[in-house]
């Protein structure tokens, strides 16, 4: 401060100085500060708690006449509500507010269905022969207007459906995943999630897969054996599409590291190759793709066998059943090729009514007579060394096999046979690719089949949390993983 500044402060907080303003008794500096708003903004006008003076001279006797007895003020009540300004603050310079969040609304029962409301018009009511005799019947006076004048209807939302059942009683498990599987620190990348849930569209096909958690593992905390692969390769009309799902068998302890392997090095091996399936696919070499698929397919159970070797582990003890889709991203190209070894299902859904297409292959003692479709064909007579489908054949040479050496050991049982499948989609059709899991209730329990059916048949592929509750649909009995990849045709 300045010395001038100094000194106004010095005069106006000296003690020693007398009091200049009129005081009344029993005011105190707090009642003082409390009024100055009051004087500062209210109406103008003589004081409501002082009596205008007629002349200089009657202040006196308006000092006479006022009672020296001090007057005691109530003590403020600590209940009574404070004001939300400051006392300095007039009316217009109130605390800066921001508006709240308008007053709840009354909560009404809930209803099964949610219901929105849609505006209609009401329709014009039919002028009859007696109108235009009295205007008060006419239509323009009977029709009201406004807001009010339009009819409100309860039109039902779609909700996505929650986890049901079919079946005459509810399954044992919870709906819900309960437990976690055990995670040891050093071995964190090969946790899985409880779900897994993609999805995409080409050309003419919309595709959804989805693999879960079964219930018995949920409860047990064990991880989820089932793996699901999705891949593109490629880029325009030559992009292939891949979906591969894997099931790890129960007995194992790495059965879920098995599937992941499984899914990925058929994926690696299709990537590489993936130019020269596109091609095939769309120019319908059958006998090509079979024989280079199955090459691809042996080899990655060769790499799941090395790997079982490595972990000190059987053969049997580390594997997993394999099932692909391949889908091209042409829409002038409807093929769809399947294949694949182990169990499963191959389902269309065509014209309402479920199809199992799956290529089944009978015990080898049982395959006798002429081939039976779906396991091959008889040789052509142009070439005896080629089937119609292109696949070649071992050629007899006519020469003598010598005996083979003493085998001590058991021979171990021969591998599950190649399964493989082409087919052309039709619009409408709706193909799924099951893993057990979910194949097995499918065949079992009709009930589910036919409730897929209803929700699936003659409608647009599902959203993916739609298409994840229908996958989940349980069935008592059946609490394996689930994986399912569906395709819908355009």
């Amino acid at each position: 401060m300045t010395q001038q500044g100094d000194n106004w402060w010095d005069k106006l907080y000296d003690e020693s100085a007398p009091d200049t303003a009129p005081t009344v008794p029993g005011e105190s500096l707090d009642d003082h500060f409390a009024t100055a708003p009051r004087a500062t903004t209210g109406p103008p006008g003589p004081s409501p708690d002082l009596k205008p003076a007629a002349d200089p001279g009657a202040e006196a006797d308006l000092v006479a006449a006022a009672d020296p007895a001090p007057v005691e003020q109530p003590a403020p009540d600590p209940r009574a509500v404070l004001s939300d300004r400051a006392p300095w603050e007039t009316p217009e310079q109130g605390p800066r507010s921001f508006p709240g969040p308008p007053p709840p609304a009354p909560v009404a029962p809930p209803a099964e269905t949610p219901t929105v409301q849609v505006q209609m018009p009401v329709p014009e009511p039919q002028a009859d022969d007696d109108a235009d005799a009295d205007p008060e019947n006419s239509p323009e006076s009977t029709r009201e207007s406004g807001p009010d004048a339009d009819l409100t209807v309860q039109v039902p939302v779609p909700r996505p459906r929650a986890a049901g059942f079919v079946g005459s009683r509810p399954p044992t498990y919870e709906a819900e995943p309960t437990a976690l599987p055990v995670a040891r620190p050093g071995e964190l990348a090969e946790l899985v999630a409880d779900t897994v849930l993609d999805g995409a569209r080409y050309g003419t096909c919309t595709l959804r897969a989805a693999s879960v958690r079964g219930d018995s593992a949920r409860y047990r905390g064990e991880p989820r054996r089932d793996a699901l692969l999705t891949a593109r390769f490629g880029h325009d009309e030559a992009a292939l599409v891949l979906v591969a799902v894997a099931a790890g068998s129960r007995a194992a302890e790495d059965a879920h590291l098995a599937a992941a392997d499984a899914c990925q090095w058929i994926a690696e091996a299709v990537g590489r190759s993936h130019a020269r399936l596109s091609e095939d696919i769309r120019t319908g070499r059958r006998g090509d793709l079979k024989s280079g698929l199955h090459r691809l397919t042996d080899r990655t159970y060769g790499k799941l066998r090395a790997r079982a070797a490595d972990r000190g582990l059987a053969p049997d003890e580390y594997t997993a059943t394999l099932r692909c889709l391949l889908v091209p991203a042409d829409p002038e190209c409807r093929t769809r090729v399947f294949f694949g070894i182990g169990g499963g299902g191959l389902f269309r859904l065509r014209e309402g009514s479920w199809q199992d297409i799956e290529p089944l292959l009978p015990e080898p003692a049982a395959v006798t007579g002429a081939p039976v479709v779906g396991f091959g064909s008889p040789p052509s007579p142009k070439d005896a060394d080629e089937t119609e489908e292109g696949d070649r054949l071992t050629m007899n040479l006519g020469v003598t096999t010598p005996p083979g050496p003493l085998v001590e050991e058991p021979v171990p049982p021969p591998a599950e046979p190649f399964r493989f499948r082409a087919s052309v989609a039709r619009p409408g059709d709706t193909l799924l690719l099951a893993s057990p899991g979910l194949a097995e209730p499918m065949r079992g329990e009709p009930a589910l089949a036919r409730e897929l059916a209803t929700r699936w048949a003659g409608q647009e592929a599902p959203g993916l949390a739609a298409f994840l509750a229908d996958t989940q649909l349980r069935v008592t009995g059946y609490a394996d993983d689930r994986t399912g990849v569906a395709v819908w045709e355009a």
